[in-house]
This record gives structure tokens, C-alpha cells and sequence, in this order.
């Protein structure tokens, strides 16, 4: 998994606030990008955190749209950094598909109740 740190800008608890301490990267389980901002002070679970499930996020402008969806932004990527993570998820891809109890697992949980 890689983990890089960005600046993540919302709005908590209506106050528009930035976390300079955000992290973007790709999950490789998951086959996803992921993005998590403004831990939680007495839990430390992030308010924004997503890519939690299988393959939601395939492209970085697929996560940028969703944290905009949340009331979230991060700013255009460094072209180093996009290609860091570019270059993760394609390093990733030579990994087998998950068809076994695992991979059957996150299918169930992906399931619309």
C-alpha cells in the first residue's frame, strides 16, 4: 500500500478547515485509491476516508470527484505525485485476481442489502 501526504480542505463542524497531514494512495487488496483527512480527536478514525471497499476508485479523478461529493477538495497533484501513484496502481495490477474465500468475502460485502 502507498500512503503520501496532501493537503485535504473541508468543511468540519461548519468551519472550513485544511489538513496539511491528509493521505492519498493506492490500496492494492482493494484494487483502489484512497483517501483519508481530519482524524477524529478522540478516535483518530478520519471524518473523510475513501476507498474502503473493492475497486471503487479506479482513476484519481474518480477519488477527487467523490471527495467533492463529501465536501472535500484536494488540490491538483504535483506531476510526481500522480505519477508515484500511477506508477503503485500499475505495479499492483500484476497481482492475481482474489477468486478465492477472500475475494468471495468482498464480493458479499459489496452486495446492496
Amino acid at each position: 500500500m502507498s500512503r503520501y501526504t496532501i493537503t485535504v480542505t473541508g468543511t468540519v463542524t461548519r468551519q472550513i478547515r485544511s489538513d496539511p497531514d491528509a493521505v492519498i494512495g493506492y490500496d492494492p487488496p482493494l484494487r483502489t485509491y484512497f483517501l483519508q483527512a481530519f482524524p477524529h480527536e478522540e478516535t483518530d478514525e478520519p471524518a473523510l476516508w475513501l476507498g474502503t471497499r473493492d475497486r471503487p476508485f479506479e482513476s484519481l479523478e474518480d477519488l477527487r470527484h467523490a471527495a467533492i461529493s463529501h465536501g472535500y477538495d484536494f488540490m491538483e497533484l504535483p506531476p510526481e505525485l500522480a505519477a508515484m501513484l500511477v506508477d503503485d496502481k500499475a505495479a499492483a495490477s500484476a497481482r492475481p485476481e482474489r477468486d478465492g474465500i477472500l475475494g468471495q468475502l468482498l464480493k458479499h460485502l459489496d452486495q446492496p442489502k
